[in-house]
């Protein structure tokens, strides 16, 4: 009787992980393939520009994929447990989409984030299912979610240090592999470049690694906002490079380089002004009717820079970038002209550059 007992609880714990693996990847194939649009641009330049649209995940974001793995990749290391809390160090949209996942599992859910962070975000992640710890000041996050999790017995999802290593660049239907079937029937399948923010480093490391892996010639831009380490990191080569800067636009840039960051994989970085990524997702939602945050704009920044370069040494091919959130959750902040102000952030001269690019394919500093 004795004997049985370790192999009874053994049993029910395997089964309960089976079912859970089985339940995140029932939601991979759900919304796994998300849309592949095109970003309007003259047919004789010869370069098509995409946007892969993240923001259709059930969660609304690119962090949707980045949680799921998360959560996953505890699972298989024998981390994550019937009953077992998950604690994050989030105050946006990867502790919204963690929270949906946890519920789906049955699984508690406790982030902790800023005594600053805005209502709005406090409520999507409680909608999810989450629990929110306050802190004061907000670089105490880290420390105080690994305490947190150590004194529950829980498990620190920690995105900042394992989002590179949590996503399987080789397959498991990630982001890379997804963009590149999308566009084996387009003029230009293989893309010149691929344009990501960074925010933990992951989504770049699943591309590079990608790109690399298959040989594709595709090369791969990070794009960063002000005051972010990320840049100066990477220029320098120096993995402890600090701002101490909290970035103005969500999901992108951090105030130091984080651990998931791998600059080996990357081929460029380019510094974005926080009122161009504005300015710039204003005119997404006019010229094509996509609705998406400030981090898309930084995307798109990146992408019409890119392009104005290889229309100058007279390339054609095509580029991918992400939308990477839905607008609607920033229509008090990013889309309200009385907010930008109050930040002053001047949004016309970026305007009249990004402009006079899609009439000239010319961009002028």
């Amino acid at each position: 009787m004795d004997r049985a007992r370790p192999a009874s609880t053994l049993e029910r714990v395997s089964s309960w992980t089976s079912t859970a693996i089985a339940l995140l990847e029932a939601d991979a194939t759900r919304s796994a393939d998300t849309h592949l649009h095109i970003f309007p641009l003259p047919r004789e330049w010869g370069i098509d520009l995409y946007l892969k649209d993240e923001s259709v995940h059930p969660t609304g974001s690119l962090k949707h994929r980045l949680a799921r793995s998360l959560i996953l990749y505890g699972l298989v290391n024998g981390r994550i447990h019937e009953g077992t809390t998950l604690v994050e160090a989030s105050s946006g949209s990867t502790a919204v989409s963690e929270a949906y996942f946890a519920r789906m599992l049955g699984l508690p859910f406790l982030t902790v984030v800023p005594r600053s962070t805005s209502p709005e975000k406090i409520q999507l992640i409680e909608f999810a299912g989450g629990r929110c710890h306050y802190v004061e000041p907000g670089s105490d996050m880290y420390g105080e979610a690994e305490r947190l999790a150590a004194e529950c017995g829980g498990y620190y999802l920690d995105q900042f240090t394992y989002a590179e290593r949590a996503t399987d660049w080789r397959g498991n239907n990630n982001i890379a592999e997804s963009v590149f079937s999308q566009l084996a029937l387009e003029r230009h399948p293989i893309p010149s470049w691929i344009v990501v923010g960074a925010g933990t480093g992951g989504t770049s490391a699943t591309f590079g690694r990608y790109v690399k892996y298959r040989r594709h010639a595709t090369r791969v831009a990070v794009v960063d906002p002000e005051g972010s380490a990320f840049f100066g990191g990477w220029r320098d080569g120096d993995a402890g490079h600090t701002t101490g800067t909290p970035s103005r636009i969500e999901g992108i840039g951090r105030p130091r380089v984080e651990p998931s960051f791998v600059p080996g994989v990357i081929d460029e970085m380019l510094q974005v002004p926080d009122a161009a990524s504005i300015a710039a997702v204003r005119l997404l939602r006019e010229r094509t009717l996509h609705w998406a945050g400030g981090s898309t704009g930084t995307n798109l920044v990146g992408a019409f820079r890119l392009i104005a370069r290889m229309r100058a040494a007279g390339e054609q091919g095509s580029i991918v970038t992400l939308i990477c959130d839905g607008g609607a959750r920033y229509a008090g902040t990013y889309y309200d002209d009385d907010w930008v102000s109050a930040r002053g952030w001047d949004l016309a001269p970026h305007r009249e550059r990004m402009e006079r690019f899609l009439e000239s394919g010319t961009w002028v500093e």
